[in-house]
């Protein structure tokens, strides 16, 4: 009892206490000109930052508004177009795709090379094409060379077996087509003789007239074997005159791979060079053609020399007159 009535005396001093501090602060008067309190500490900013983008750009926003319509499309019902010219003018006039705005052209940083690249390839895929029919037809090669150095006495034996093998006598053909070509082509574009402004095309067409050259003489040549009764002379100028031709388009394989690719006094040396191989080669073909023909027929080199005028030189220098008038022509 005693601990109760002590608790119960304890609770109303407190109870009273705090009912006369409620009368005290409701007495106190709120003074509007008080100063404020400065201190030392720094306050914080309650600014809010704004963003560096400007208004304008923020109110026009392009995502969150709808592109403008196309009011101008009419529909011509009178002539009415079909489902693929629709599909096309709705992929026009459609707001959101943008077909009607310019492609967006990116410039790239890759170095891009305008060079003989073409020509290098070339080179290297003639190359790899005379290194596999060497290695096709390695007798045919050895056999080849071996006639026309005259390196043994079995010439007769050797002929024989060369044209008993058509197909590599037929691809080294095409071998001295390509390689003479390219060689007559390389020619014309160091002497800015350029009847067409194509490279290639005029690859193509140096091509057609040296296989067109030879096959109009392997055509004379049989039609005077067949009515003169000297076939067999004919036979063997024509093998004789195509081995040569086969030499030359091997001989011409370095001469092309160094007449593409060097420049100044060296092209020139090395032009002069090919002119004075081939020339050789040219000299040495008359000399076999005209022992191969003597063994078979008698004929008197003065004859021969006028055959090798009306033949050899005098179609060179016909092609010779008609590009130079085509030329005139042309400048």
């Amino acid at each position: 009892m005693i601990q109760s009535s002590f608790l119960n005396k304890i609770l109303l001093f407190v109870f009273y206490y705090l009912l006369l501090a409620v009368k005290i602060i409701a007495q106190v008067p709120v003074d509007s000109t008080a100063v404020p309190v400065t201190t030392s500490l720094p306050q914080q900013d309650t600014t809010v930052n704004r963003d560096s983008v400007p208004v304008a750009i923020l109110q026009t926003d392009s995502i969150s508004k709808r592109p403008p319509k196309d009011t101008s499309w009419t529909i011509n019902t009178t002539h009415p177009v079909s489902a693929w010219q629709l599909g096309q003018q709705i992929l026009l006039r459609h707001p959101w795709l943008g077909f009607k705005t310019e492609p967006l052209t990116i410039q790239s940083d890759i170095k891009k090379f305008t060079g003989k690249e073409i020509l290098f390839y070339s080179l290297i895929v003639l190359l790899l094409s005379f290194a596999l029919l060497r290695q096709a037809f390695p007798k045919y090669f050895s056999d080849l060379f071996r006639l026309f150095f005259r390196t043994t006495i079995k010439q007769r034996q050797i002929k024989e077996q060369l044209m008993q093998t058509p197909l590599p006598s037929l691809l080294l053909n095409g071998f001295f087509v390509i390689s003479g070509g390219l060689y007559i082509n390389l020619l014309l574009d160091h002497y800015q003789v350029k009847p067409v402004t194509n490279f290639w095309l005029s690859f193509v067409y140096c091509m057609i007239g040296l296989s067109g050259i030879y096959f109009l003489k392997f055509l004379g040549l049989k039609l005077s074997g067949w009515l003169f009764s000297m076939r067999e002379a004919a036979d063997s100028y024509i093998f004789i005159v195509f081995v040569v031709n086969k030499i030359i388009g091997i001989v011409l394989l370095p001469f092309l791979v160094m007449l593409a690719f060097m420049q100044h006094q060296a092209h020139s040396a090395v032009l002069v060079l090919s002119w004075c191989t081939i020339g050789t080669l040219l000299i040495y073909r008359l000399v076999l053609t005209y022992a191969a023909v003597r063994n078979q027929i008698k004929v008197n080199p003065f004859h021969f020399f006028l055959y090798l005028c009306a033949f050899e030189f005098a179609p060179i220098l016909l092609l010779y007159k008609g590009l130079l008038v085509f030329l005139r022509q042309t400048a």
